[in-house]
């Protein structure tokens, strides 16, 4: 089985936003993205599953996060079967798979990403215990922290890993923050349909388009930082994205259209995004 295009085609189907910039990595780097990118969407659906309660997803999620905490040199192939015993027929397909996934990185570097996605699902479990409950400004960095911050940290330690890039780490959980901000105000209407609410007591869209702007500037620095290269190509295109879609947002738009994602990533990279 050709695990690489398998991976390739799942992220096409899961995320288009992602797709393109990973499409686009040199080989290794390419591989080591895709898994630390599929492995968080498999616990990311766990998450967000419309159908789980929350103490299910507390019990899914710690429960792949001790199997890979397990990891020797890669993982059994029935080493998630007792993490998912019950619920194969409810889960995504990309979360039954987080075995693949993580075992599609070279081995120098494997480990670090089980290692990200292990504490990133026992801190989605700790948030499904508490649903969601964020009362303040320092619950909301927690969170926005424990779910993006922390990829902006690994992607730092990918990118020093691949080609010896250096980068502010401040400045990548800023990144890896303003992200999820966007999402946030993106997904808001949706989550208060399941009763969930990131939005800290008192806060309104300003408070969170702020709080979005000033992830964002963090994230402006970490990308502009970065020299010509691989983790610049990478980084810009989420980046324009979530600008984009906060404009788009402020001036009373749901999201960004289709059409518009397509327009942003043309101009960034000069490719044809339909054609690839």
């Amino acid at each position: 089985m050709d695990l690489r295009g398998d991976a390739l085609q799942i992220l096409k189907e899961t995320s288009r936003t992602f797709y393109i910039p990973i499409s686009i990595l040199p080989s290794g780097l390419q591989e080591a993205v895709a898994s630390a990118y599929l492995c968080m969407r498999a616990i990311d659906e766990i998450e967000d599953h419309p159908e789980l309660d929350n103490a299910t997803k507390s019990h899914l999620l710690r429960n792949i996060s001790l199997t890979l905490q397990a990891g020797v040199d890669g993982f059994p192939v029935d080493a998630f079967s007792a993490a998912f015993s019950g619920y194969e027929n409810s889960l995504a397909e990309v979360s039954l798979r987080v075995r693949e996934w993580s075992i599609l990185a070279p081995e120098s570097i494997a480990p670090r990403i089980w290692d990200a996605t292990a504490a990133m699902a026992d801190r989605m479990a700790y948030w499904a215990e508490k649903n969601w409950t964020i009362e303040t400004e320092s619950d909301l960095d927690r969170y926005t922290f424990g779910v993006a911050g922390a990829v902006g940290l690994l992607l730092s330690d990918l990118w020093s890993w691949y080609d010896g890039t250096q980068t502010n780490r401040t400045q990548a959980i800023g990144f890896g923050r303003g992200l999820q901000a966007v999402n946030i105000l993106r997904n808001n209407t949706e989550d208060l349909t399941r009763g969930v609410d990131f939005f800290p007591d008192g806060w309104n869209n300003d408070n969170l388009q702020e709080y979005a702007r000033r992830n964002l500037l963090l994230a402006d620095a970490y990308t502009n930082s970065l020299p010509a290269g691989p983790a610049l190509q990478f980084c810009q295109i989420p980046l324009a994205l979530a600008h984009g879609t906060l404009d788009a947002l402020v001036n009373g738009k749901e999201k960004l259209s289709r059409s518009d994602v397509y327009a942003l990533i043309e101009n960034l990279m000069g490719i044809n995004v339909k054609a690839s």
